[in-house]
């Protein structure tokens, strides 16, 4: 859609400051609000394009913005590996496994198709999890027992994801470039999954 213009409609729905994108015709209850069926939400974000400290403080603040209060896994997964694919740059993968009956089995993502389950221990993800800590890898080819489901990739970032002691899944990321993450994107992404463990676990706050 074009940028907002109050009560402008376009294809039929029109925006609202204070609402979002309203189907036109939408009559708020006595209550004011609008039945969910006319209303669309959409989300922008403000990420700086400054330094690495700045672009991950932003990415928490709008990872929050749109995990919280919701407690299904696969969507708040999904929506976490949009937002860290579309503002990481020089990623060529970015999404989830999970842990389901012991080994890690592929969640939302962005990217080429992947592999589907891991066992752990095997790859850089398996090795995450086995030893329950992240694995940054400058070269992947360099790493025993890669998983190469993406020729492409060259180096990667794998982060457990935990909560209250127990390894719910890992956030997996690729790169086409050698060397591509370092300790500040550890350190960002490693904030990132703290915050979205719990909500993973079905105790959306």
């Amino acid at each position: 859609m074009p940028s907002p213009k109050s009560g402008v409609p376009v294809h039929g729905w029109r925006w609202q400051a204070d609402r979002g994108w309203l189907r036109r015709g939408a009559t708020a209850g006595d209550d004011g609000a609008f039945p969910a069926r006319y209303i669309r939400v959409m989300y922008q974000f403000d990420i700086a394009a400054g330094s690495k400290a700045e672009l991950y403080h932003d990415l928490q603040a709008a990872l929050d913005a749109l995990t919280a209060g919701e407690a299904d896994a696969i969507a708040n997964m999904a929506n976490a590996a949009a937002l860290i694919g579309q503002y990481l740059p020089d990623l060529n993968w970015s999404g989830f496994y999970r842990m389901v009956e012991g080994e890690l089995v592929l969640g939302p993502f962005q990217g080429k198709a992947a592999c589907i389950r891991i066992p752990v221990g095997k790859g850089v993800c398996g090795a995450a999890v086995a030893t329950g800590e992240t694995q940054r890898v400058d070269d992947v080819h360099a790493f025993p027992g890669h998983i190469a489901c993406d020729a492409a990739s060259r180096s990667e970032l794998v982060v457990p994801i935990v909560h209250d002691g127990q390894i719910l899944g890992v956030l997996d990321l690729d790169s086409p470039m050698p060397g591509r993450f370092d300790a500040e994107d550890q350190a960002g992404c490693e904030a990132l999954m703290t915050l979205l463990a719990p909500r993973l676990a079905g105790a959306a706050g």
